[in-house]
């Protein structure tokens, strides 16, 4: 297949990329003249590459010829304190002008990632714009496969992490902390229970639905990713500071819960296991992985 990936620099997009190389598909990329691309330096060469910022975003479609899918991975947080019209931009603007052209160019499938937090009726306020725009584009990607022949595939993952993540991220920076001992770890009381699913298992998920593509349904239809079970906070932070020996202090509780705080996720993965899917790798085998890349 020939497939468009965005995001092919970043921490899941990454990964994905070099496993679709492997399958042996065409993967075309769009990024940022400044991507850091040193997490796919290696296979780079073997990519077809456009700098959106360039005005090449929709290059792609005139010069390539027939894309058979699009898999958008790229997504803006906010983390770094962008605008709320930088992330409207990024996350609803942007991938919505790709499902135009793969509408006009009749490209058939369309993959979104999205996250487990964008789901809940009533959004958590610290991370309500970067959901909202999340759930705000999966909308507009259900109208527009009701209404055509797209095959809009939602990818909703649960909390996945993996070797050389942003160390921001909750993980990273658990295990960081713990591995350097840190005086102290400030955490919330950590009743908070999260579906921690392996990036590879991620990439397995993708990879099981473009193979299964031709027998999928029409139209809108969306795939939780995950393990299909939850650990609390607590005991992941416990697991992670005793597998570490971390002379670290945790502190629970001393970080108040966070307006609307979703206390409990898991995926229900009964429809990708039915195509043949299911998760791999163990929390505490993929933790191991992860420390290694630290160490």
């Amino acid at each position: 297949m020939k497939i468009l990936v965005t995001g092919a620099t970043g921490f899941l997009g990454s990964q994905l990329v070099k496993a679709l190389r492997l399958d042996g598909h065409t993967v075309i990329i769009l990024k940022r003249s400044t991507s850091d691309c040193s997490r796919i330096q290696d296979i780079l060469p073997d990519l077809i590459t456009y700098d959106a910022d360039r005005g090449q975003w929709d290059a792609p479609f005139f010069e390539q010829g027939r894309i058979d899918a699009i898999i958008h991975t790229a997504t803006c947080y906010g983390r770094n304190n962008e605008s709320i019209t930088t992330m409207v931009d990024a996350n609803v603007t942007f991938p919505l002008k790709l499902l135009d052209m793969a509408m006009h160019f009749g490209t058939p499938v369309f993959l979104n990632t999205d996250t487990f937090s964008s789901a809940p009726i009533r959004l958590s306020k610290h991370l309500q714009p970067y959901n909202l725009t999340k759930r705000k584009f999966r909308e507009w990607g259900k109208c527009l496969a009701d209404t055509s022949s797209l095959q809009f595939i939602n990818v909703r993952l649960e909390h996945v992490y993996g070797p050389y993540d942003n160390t921001n991220k909750f993980v990273t920076s658990v295990i960081k902390s713990c591995l350097e001992n840190q005086p102290e770890l400030r955490l919330t009381e950590g009743n908070q229970a999260r579906d921690f699913i392996y990036v590879e298992d991620v990439v397995s998920a993708f990879r099981v639905l473009l193979a299964h593509v031709a027998r999928l349904p029409a139209g809108f239809t969306e795939y939780q990713v995950g393990t299909g079970t939850a650990t609390s906070i607590r005991e992941f932070v416990e697991l992670v500071h005793q597998m570490t020996q971390s002379s670290t202090v945790l502190k629970f509780g001393s970080i108040a819960y966070t307006d609307r705080e979703i206390m409990h996720s898991h995926a229900d993965t009964r429809p990708l296991q039915a195509l043949g899917w299911n998760h791999r790798v163990k929390l505490e085998d993929g933790l191991r992985k992860v420390m290694a890349t630290f160490k």
